[in-house]
């Protein structure tokens, strides 16, 4: 797979970000957004009835008001909104990540075909009354393979997808370019659209700004954004996983207090919140809700400025490093909710080994190594967004710097403003910031092409791609893509990522938990997913 910003050269960086939500995937959300906690009278709507007819309210910690079009979003509130509007060919378990029959009526039997064709639901029809056909998976996927079309989407699909084929009105042909068994759950990403309401002038624009008409078990009833989102069960639904709530109203505040007070005490307005700091674990626990976390690709990464003196040696960026006391990271400001990197990769990835270099904390060697490289008297400030869990992480940074002779200054500062100075290429040493692919899937190649790649919008923040280590590494990247036996493909990806963790251009600290709170009372079949936003097409009232 070509990285997800392979092909977009031509866009405008701040233009991709705004558009594609990218700053809710790299980095969370700003914390620019105010507190939500009023807003439209809807905003407080917790009633609607008693019993089965009761609105579900949700509190979800990041913005509502990035792009809502299904082939360029990364923000994590739209995303996971989507889920319960659209659906793919094929759709994934929030957590397993397996592909099971959404639109479509069944997995394809052979995953390392180069072929696979797809029958359409019968009676399938989006939230308008009009019937799905395979013109509307046609239009999706062209508009997800077209060269002259930017879209976050692109990147997920174009290095193994050739083409997708009408054969009638209620079956399609994906050609592949070479057997691609990842390429099933990745369907999930690629949501059905109307062609008659998404083809029309404008319509794009409107997707960005939150327009959604899908054919999934609900309906977009109305949108406020920087406030809340609301969705009614949709009546004609006849998929797998159907509507279990009438209405449900998806507030967003970015704020941890008011989301945190939104979701305890007597006076609870909401059922569920996700992104719940680790500081009021007890505190909500205690109040009888049931707390639980998700282990994932979500990770403190540093990103160095490969252009910045003396950030082009390598020796200088292990160093940063080995000095870094994640131990106490982990216990005082993740309160244990959290690992050391030991790979890109989280250890619970299916890919995942222990990389050939792994920073353990050791100031000596750190302090060596800064020798090695002729380094004295180095001072860093730290360009970081202000993602709460990242300023709590911050300190021990610090601390650990200082104590090897780095004099090192925090720069906390809104994530647009950190992307801005990336985007206009101003110079920078250190950043420090959130990142989790997962929302996108659990395969490594998509996760490490997310991340790296010749033309991928994070290599051009680190100024690295023309570097020789990087041109050889892509190289590696895109045969191991192409592989068709898995065990080899694991193998060349674990290979690979032995020369990121090397290289630590741009690499993970810790990975940490994501902690999502429900009340047992009220709603079962609640599963902590590793990545931000919800899930509730499997719940249901208790």
């Amino acid at each position: 797979m070509r990285d997800v910003t392979h092909d977009v050269p031509a866009l405008h960086r701040r233009s991709f970000l705004k558009y594609t939500g990218a700053l809710g995937a790299a980095a969370a959300v700003s914390a620019s957004l105010s507190a939500c906690s009023s807003g439209p009278e809807s905003t407080n709507e917790t009633g609607g009835g008693g019993g089965a007819n009761r609105t579900l309210t949700a509190v979800i910690g990041y913005g509502n008001d990035g792009s809502w079009d299904p082939t360029q979003t990364a923000s994590a509130f739209c995303m996971a909104a989507n889920n319960h509007i659209y659906e793919g060919l094929l759709d994934t378990d929030p957590i397993s990540r397996e592909p099971y029959a959404a639109l479509a009526t069944q997995v394809p039997a052979d995953p390392n075909a180069t072929s696979w064709k797809f029958t359409l639901r019968a009676g399938a029809r989006f939230h308008d009354g009009k019937p799905v056909t395979a013109d509307d998976v046609v239009f999706v996927f062209d508009r997800i393979l077209d060269p002259k079309t930017q879209t976050l989407a692109k990147g997920f699909f174009v290095s193994w997808l050739k083409e997708v084929r009408k054969i009638d009105a209620q079956n399609v042909e994906l050609v592949l370019k070479f057997p691609f068994p990842d390429g099933l759950s990745r369907l999930t990403l690629a949501k059905i659209m109307p062609k008659h309401v998404f083809s029309q002038p404008g319509a794009w624009d409107e997707a960005i700004k939150g327009k959604a008409i899908g054919s999934g078990p609900y309906i977009q009833a109305a949108h406020h954004p920087k406030s809340n989102t609301t969705f009614e069960a949709y009546p004609d639904y006849n998929g797998p996983r159907k509507a279990a709530f009438k209405k449900m109203n998806w507030l967003t505040i970015v704020d941890a207090a008011p989301r945190v007070a939104r979701i305890s005490g007597a006076s609870a307005g909401a059922q569920i919140a996700d992104n719940i700091p680790y500081a009021n674990i007890g505190q909500l626990e205690s109040g009888g809700l049931t707390v639980a976390g998700g282990a994932g690709m979500n990770n403190l990464f540093l990103m160095f400025n490969t252009r910045h003196k003396p950030f082009d040696d390598v020796r200088v960026r292990q160093a940063l490093h080995y000095a870094i006391d994640t131990g106490k990271m982990i216990e005082v400001a993740l309160k244990g909710h959290g690992k050391p990197s030991s790979s890109f990769l989280n250890q619970s990835n299916p890919s995942f080994r222990p990389a050939k270099t792994v920073y353990d904390y050791d100031p000596d060697k750190a302090k060596a190594l800064l020798k090695q490289a002729g380094v004295s008297g180095l001072k860093i400030e730290i360009l970081a967004v202000n993602v709460s869990w990242i300023v709590d992480c911050l300190p021990t940074i610090k601390a650990s710097w200082d104590a090897i002779g780095v004099q090192t200054t925090l720069s906390p500062q809104e994530t647009t403003a950190v992307f801005t100075k990336m985007d206009q290429k101003q110079d920078y040493q250190v950043v420090a910031a959130a990142s989790n692919p997962n929302q996108f899937g659990l395969d490594a190649d998509l996760i490490m092409h997310y991340n790296y790649g010749p033309e991928n919008l994070w290599m051009q923040y680190t100024r690295w791609a023309d570097n020789s280590v990087a041109k050889a590494l892509f190289k590696d990247m895109d045969r191991a893509t192409q592989e068709p036996d898995a065990e080899k493909k694991k193998t060349m990806v674990q290979d690979y990522i032995d020369i990121v963790a090397e290289q630590a251009v741009l690499y993970p600290v810790v990975h940490n938990e994501l902690m999502t709170a429900w009340n047992p009372k009220e709603l079962t079949g609640i599963r902590a997913q590793p990545y931000p936003g919800i899930n509730l097409l499997q719940a249901k009232w208790a």
